[in-house]
């Protein structure tokens, strides 16, 4: 028995409920959702994309001071 044992849970959530209610919870539980599910699909999206910086060849100070 620790400070949030399973009754303190129940108790906690029916004030939330109270205090919400069953609809703005419903719709703050599929905004939470879908801010999840884009936070994810852009961390894939992310990972699968080359770096467009790296693709680019870099000059060594020898060649660039010949083109000078």
């Amino acid at each position: 028995m620790g400070i949030f044992d399973w009754k303190h849970w129940i108790v906690l959530l029916g004030v939330v409920v109270l205090v919400f209610g069953t609809k703005k919870l419903k719709n703050f539980g599929g905004d939470l959702g879908e801010s999840i599910k884009g936070f994810r699909k852009a961390m894939s999206e992310d990972e699968h994309s080359p770096n467009p910086a790296t693709a680019q060849p870099v000059q060594n100070s020898a060649q660039q001071q010949q083109n000078v």
